[in-house]
């Protein structure tokens, strides 16, 4: 199986023209199994009401059915149900759309498939939903651009309801750039197509694709690769005077530039661009800002502008030895939810046991660590650690009427059932181990 995709990916990267016309047969038993082990035990049920671990156990009782729907062109895709989640910082919440697990596996699986292609075609500058390019890879190719480049300038963007927005005609266009597979094309038209199921309610898909899936990353950054990607590096740079450099975590970007009349002169065709795709900036997250080592100097003993990008506030400030630098911190209104949230869970489990309490805290507090945990953000970890420290007592004495905890005997609790402390995932002088090439 895996030497069929190198074939497929060889095949990509050598004819940049190619067409693929036979791929469904990449889509295997083995392939849909593998990507269901994949996904977690605690993963949220689908509208069919089927976890993980019974969709492992009954896979030899479905899968015969789905594989002989996908090469009749019948498959059915099921709604995906819809749930919301807070938005970082707001009062409005955002949709996610939550597939049935046997769905997400074979998302996963022609993700995996399609991936051996567009892997060839995408450009350095995307990052999010790609094998090896996460947030810290963005991160420190922004931090290799502005620091290396002759940066002085910082165009943050968000597209305005990006997932809910794709334009479905002009998506399958331009998967037909490379896909002819008829029985792939009609897998995708039928999930972009399945609509969501809410409070027993099914709406139909005209527009967008819903957050949550797999091959809604994909495409998400496929479209993105043709209406952005490519049209920056055809036909933006060449008519800049200066240097200019675009960063994009899959909806989220950010464009440097030398010059101040460069960037204006984008941001007036990247508007006239996004509209002929549908496509629409979200005003509150987008602007311009003088930023970079000139920044520094230009403000006169001010301070520069911040740039809000993946969860951080970075500013500009100067190393021990007096050379510019980008400085970071947690953005606030994250810090504020990753504490609210780490207190919701907290109150939830406040009757476990308390190694179990510990366990689970330390759980929440690695994946925060390994994500936050990045050089010159020690102090926003170190805020969070000492709230769940002082919530913790808090809720060990609430477990009862009598229950009152004294700091003496929350020590002794410590001691023998330590909080993880912060730790810094990727520091300054590890980032280069970590820069894509």
């Amino acid at each position: 199986m895996q030497t069929g995709l190198e074939r497929v990916a060889a095949k990509a990267r050598e004819d940049k023209k190619f067409v693929f016309t036979s791929l469904a047969h990449h889509i295997s038993r083995d392939l849909i199994m593998e990507s269901l082990q994949h996904i977690p035990l605690d993963s949220a049920k689908g509208i069919d009401g089927i976890d993980v671990r019974t969709a492992r156990d009954s896979f030899s009782q479905w899968i015969e059915e789905m594989m002989a729907s996908i090469h009749r062109k019948s498959y059915k895709a099921p709604a995906v149900r819809r749930v919301w989640i807070p938005k970082p910082g707001r009062v409005e919440k955002r949709p996610i759309g939550v597939p049935s697990v046997a769905d997400r596996a074979l998302q996963r699986s022609v993700a995996t498939v399609l991936n051996a292609i567009y892997e060839q075609d995408f450009m350095n500058c995307s990052f999010g939903g790609r094998p090896g390019r996460g947030a810290h890879n963005a991160l420190i190719s922004m931090d290799e651009i502005i620091m290396g480049k002759k940066v002085s300038w910082v165009y943050e963007a968000d597209l305005k309801n990006f997932f809910g927005s794709l334009d479905h005609g002009w998506l399958m266009r331009f998967v037909e750039h490379r896909v002819g597979d008829l029985r792939i094309l009609s897998l995708i038209k039928r999930w972009l197509k399945a609509g969501v199921m809410e409070d027993g309610v099914h709406e139909r898909s005209e527009v967008g694709t819903p957050q949550g899936g797999s091959i809604s990353v994909l495409l998400s950054n496929l479209y993105l690769h043709y209406v952005l990607d490519l049209w920056f590096e055809k036909a933006i740079k060449p008519m800049m005077r200066g240097e200019c450099y675009l960063i994009r975590y899959i909806d989220d970007f950010i464009v440097c530039f030398e010059y101040k009349d460069d960037a204006e002169q984008f941001i007036e065709e990247l508007e006239k661009r996004l509209a002929k795709f549908s496509l629409t900036l979200e005003p509150n997250k987008t602007r311009l800002i003088e930023f970079g080592r000139h920044a520094l100097r230009n403000t006169k003993g001010g301070k520069p502008e911040t740039l809000y990008f993946l969860g951080f506030t970075h500013y500009c400030t100067t190393s021990r030895k007096g050379n510019f630098m980008i400085g970071r911190r947690t953005e606030k209104s994250r810090l504020k939810r990753s504490m609210s949230k780490l207190q919701d869970r907290m109150r939830e489990i406040r009757h476990w046991k308390v190694d179990e309490q510990i366990d689970k805290i330390n759980q929440i507090l690695r994946g925060h660590y390994n994500y936050y945990g990045v050089g010159g953000n020690y102090q926003s970890l170190v805020k969070v650690y000492n709230k769940v420290k002082r919530f913790l007592k808090k809720m060990l004495g609430s477990r009862s009427w009598k229950g009152r905890v004294t700091w003496e005997l929350f020590d002794r609790i410590m001691k023998k059932y330590p909080i993880l402390r912060p730790y810094i995932k990727i520091p300054f002088t590890e980032f280069n181990k970590y820069a894509m090439l």
